[in-house]
């Protein structure tokens, strides 16, 4: 089976507010898969119910084969989760934090301080085991959070918005460790995020949310091909305009001055080699040719009506905060 995460028709009430809509996806074993929108967008809701914190109000989910409504206790076998909001005994040290989380999966002994060892040193918090947790910046407590959920080996790792509010170096190095432990250990990672470069970023796949439903799904080349618009910028030494008469299929061709132009295609890797066909034909010397995707950011423009970046301000109702596991 090559599926560790598959959710048919879930659906998640609380009380007048449905959080989650009736949403289908599937995760492949090895994989990045990201949930990204807006908060409030049902993210947090449905790997709460994946991780099995909360029980849904219908649908099935399954994790390994498990099904996480009938056999919780074998999918908590399977998983890490590193929460959105902070889960550290900020009193006690990093090496303790790990060491009651490793006793209650059941690791004991020299295994136990083995790994604990080895994941700090993963995430580069070795020389800090016994510093209190209080005195750790942001980006430590994370990458900490992170080691925490890796000392069971798990075979899906969840990551609750892993990287808000940290600075850009701490977001490096946590995107840092996800690559890795897709590369090296070939790790099934599900991922919620509202940034669009960390979705496109680390992702293999995404499903986009908003109120409560997955309004698309695919890899980020198939997302952005929804919208079917590629930006192509050719610069000239004679008039680029001479371009615009002369090909086919474009969606659009407007003149940027005297010698640059933008066209707009379905495909731009594919339609650059008929762009220099038809210069090379009618005498015109291209300087400078290059292209660039629609963002998820337009994407999220196109379907919903308005913009990723600002639908994340918008008052959400608020959901009740689902018991943490320990």
């Amino acid at each position: 089976m090559n599926e560790m995460v598959l959710v048919e028709n879930l659906v998640k009430r609380f009380r007048d507010v449905v959080a989650v809509n009736g949403i289908s996806f599937k995760i492949n074993r090895g994989e990045v898969f990201s949930l990204l929108g807006p908060n409030g967008a049902g993210k947090t809701t449905t790997i709460h119910i994946i991780a099995t914190i909360l029980k849904p109000t219908s649908g099935k989910v399954y994790v390994n084969g498990y099904d996480a409504i009938r056999e919780p206790d074998k999918v908590r076998k399977k998983i890490g989760i590193v929460f959105q909001e902070p889960s550290l005994d900020q009193n006690l040290t990093a090496y303790d934090n790990m060491y009651i989380h490793g006793k209650l999966y059941g690791l004991r002994g020299e295994e136990l301080h083995r790994k604990i060892m080895e994941l700090l040193e993963f995430v580069e918090l070795k020389e800090f085991a016994n510093k209190q947790v209080r005195y750790f910046s942001g980006g430590m407590k994370r990458r900490l959070e992170i080691a925490r959920g890796l000392l069971h080996e798990p075979e899906l790792l969840i990551l609750d918005e892993p990287t808000i509010g940290l600075d850009p170096q701490s977001r490096a190095k946590i995107w840092d460790y996800i690559r890795y432990l897709k590369k090296q250990y070939d790790m099934t990672i599900l991922l919620t995020t509202h940034y669009m470069d960390e979705a496109e970023e680390l992702s293999s796949r995404i499903a986009i949310m908003d109120h409560g439903k997955i309004i698309a799904q695919g890899t980020v080349d198939e997302l952005k091909n929804i919208i079917g618009q590629d930006v192509i910028l050719v610069s000239t030494k004679g008039e680029a305009s001479r371009l615009c008469s002369d090909l086919d299929d474009v969606k659009e061709c407007k003149s940027l001055g005297a010698n640059r132009v933008e066209i707009l295609v379905e495909n731009a890797p594919r339609y650059l080699p008929e762009i220099v066909r038809k210069a090379t034909e009618i005498g015109v010397e291209i300087i400078e040719i290059n292209y660039r995707r629609p963002s998820l950011n337009e994407v999220f423009l196109h379907l919903t009506g308005r913009e990723l970046r600002d639908s994340i301000e918008v008052n959400q109702k608020p959901v009740p905060r689902a018991h943490r596991f320990r």
